[in-house]
């Protein structure tokens, strides 16, 4: 028989009331799971680890030998930096707060920007703070200022597209859900691969770019998931609901409520 502390934590934790609590301390290990690769890619990159340089050395020049070989390729590669610039996806989503800012769900528009605004500022901040200079080459199709770690493309693309899926997730039914989330992960890899072949990114920029976007979204959508049950909300599963299932009206635009 299990202690009866056991009992009493388990009724609490799965009873319809208690379930907030394992879905945050879920979301807290996600987190963790998540941060741990990044923290360990940084110390690595920081530490100029010989294998990892190795590893990225290698697939820069190799992925510029292919791009010169196939100079077709160029164009269409110099035009994502601007389809996935961090910009556009920054403006899409705050143009996107807020429309929901006037539709009246203010909790989605509060997600939207704090996303825009946590993206930022740990990009920019690490990029400083880590100072890794660009890949250098001898015949570069494509030039990038600023540092190198890591990707400010990757990274805003996976939590610019993340973002808009948690948003429309609710007017979304059966397979368009998986098909949201496909696209936003589809986006994310061809954004990131797209710098690594214009030789601006190694490819430990990007990955990082991609966890660090990752760990972001969970985090925030832990959060704002604890101030909706804070109000009374009953628990919703992001993945499939969204980050705000009850603003389905207003989205959808069936009321201006």
């Amino acid at each position: 028989m299990w202690p009866e502390s056991v009992r009493r934590w388990t009724r609490r934790r799965f009873s319809p009331d208690g379930r907030l609590g394992l879905r945050l301390t879920l979301a807290c290990a996600a987190v963790f799971l998540v941060a741990v690769p990044f923290v360990v890619l940084l110390a690595l990159v920081n530490a100029r680890w010989a294998p990892l340089r190795h590893l990225d050395d290698v697939a820069t020049v190799d992925t510029n030998t292919f791009v010169l070989r196939h100079r077709a390729l160029a164009g269409p590669l110099r035009a994502t930096a601007y389809v996935f610039h961090p910009w556009v996806f920054r403006v899409i989503v705050l143009a996107l707060a807020a429309w929901l800012l006037f539709r009246g769900a203010r909790r989605l528009a509060a997600l939207a920007v704090v996303n825009v605004l946590v993206a930022g500022v740990l990009s920019a901040g690490l990029k400083t703070a880590v100072g890794r200079p660009r890949p250098t080459l001898l015949s570069p199709i494509a030039h990038a200022g600023g540092a190198s770690f890591p990707s400010g493309h990757a990274l805003m693309t996976v939590v610019g597209t993340a973002t808009i899926v948690l948003i429309v997730l609710p007017v979304l039914r059966g397979v368009w859900r998986a098909v949201a989330w496909t696209a936003a992960a589809v986006l994310s890899v061809v954004s990131g691969m797209c710098r690594v072949l214009l030789g601006v990114h190694y490819v430990s920029d990007v990955v990082a770019g991609w966890i660090l976007g990752v760990a972001i979204v969970l985090a925030t959508t832990a959060v704002f998931e604890a101030w909706r049950r804070g109000e009374g909300r009953h628990p919703a599963d992001p993945l499939r609901e969204g980050a705000g299932p009850e603003a389905r009206a207003s989205i959808a635009g069936d009321d201006h409520a």
